[in-house]
């Protein structure tokens, strides 16, 4: 595995693998403190491509005023470790010098798909992410990029980013990984005490009982099914809600409160942002109504 921290020396990387006939190439953008669910995208990357590139980077354009950027978790050395161990081959750590050598005066903006869910709360979070992420592609040219499902709304984001820009890579989108009782894999799980880590399991909890419920028809509308959510994340009583929404998946548009879901075209995403204490944690479930045998 080798470690490169310029853009000059990652270009360097990539072209010796080019030549030497190891694409295609499968990228990781992560911002470190790795986890069982980077991990997973490493060795998805490894599955689909000759030669896995991982990026660990803490994007301060992605950090609102007062939002965690300074204290956000980083271990390299264990980072590193964990990089080698699932098989990526190069890691680009580059530092915000590197990344950013002047002011930057490009952005990338996605329109709509970033004014609601966590765009509402955190205004500028995704032009932080779509344009470090359009300058990491620039950099790695990838043929395949891997991000993880927990953050669905990335996901989304990304797609029509590179489908608007006619970006040459494909977004492969992951499963969320869990730990065993359900608690959604996050480098912020660290921020949480043990009392708040235990009422955190309140989130998955919420999505399991209510597409159980969609499931044997007990609740059948969008309006009935936000209901379920809150009423299950309001019995932990640390848990401040930011937002619990039914969409659209990608699209990300509202669906009627009435509206029953079984209607719904395509795929639908019910997704959750709860504060607990000081750290904020989101969680998601994608579906499709029509395939849930209950509401067809």
């Amino acid at each position: 595995m080798r470690v490169v921290r310029t853009v000059q020396q990652l270009r360097e990387a990539l072209d010796y693998m080019r030549m030497g006939g190891h694409a295609p190439i499968g990228f990781v953008p992560t911002m470190g403190y790795l986890h069982e669910g980077h991990a997973s995208l490493i060795r998805k990357a490894g599955e689909m491509s000759n030669t896995v590139v991982m990026s660990i980077f803490v994007n301060p354009l992605q950090f609102g005023p007062n939002e965690d950027f300074s204290s956000y978790p980083r271990d390299e050395r264990r980072d590193l470790e964990l990089a080698e161990r699932e098989g990526a081959d190069i890691v680009f750590i580059p530092s915000v010098e590197e990344m950013y050598p002047q002011p930057i005066r490009t952005k990338v903006t996605v329109d709509s798909l970033t004014t609601q869910l966590c765009g509402a709360s955190r205004p500028g979070h995704f032009d932080g992410v779509t344009t470090v992420v359009s300058k990491l592609f620039n950099m790695v040219q990838p043929d395949y990029a891997f991000f993880g499902l927990k953050d669905a709304q990335q996901v989304a984001v990304l797609r029509r980013m590179v489908s608007d820009l006619n970006m040459n890579v494909e977004i492969v989108a992951c499963p969320i990984v869990r730990e065993g009782d359900g608690l959604a894999l996050s480098s912020r799980n660290v921020y949480l005490s043990s009392e708040e880590r235990s009422q955190a399991l309140v989130l998955s909890r919420s999505l399991r009982e209510t597409r159980k419920a969609l499931e044997e028809g007990t609740v059948r509308t969008v309006d009935e099914a936000r209901k379920l959510l809150v009423s299950i994340i309001s019995s932990s009583p640390l848990a401040v809600i930011d937002y619990v929404e039914i969409l659209s998946f990608p699209g990300l548009e509202a669906l009627e409160d009435g509206a029953l879901l079984s209607n719904a075209e395509g795929e639908v995403i019910m997704a959750l942002a709860v504060k607990f204490g000081r750290t904020r944690l989101i969680d998601n479930n994608v579906f499709i109504p029509k395939e849930v045998h209950a509401l067809v």
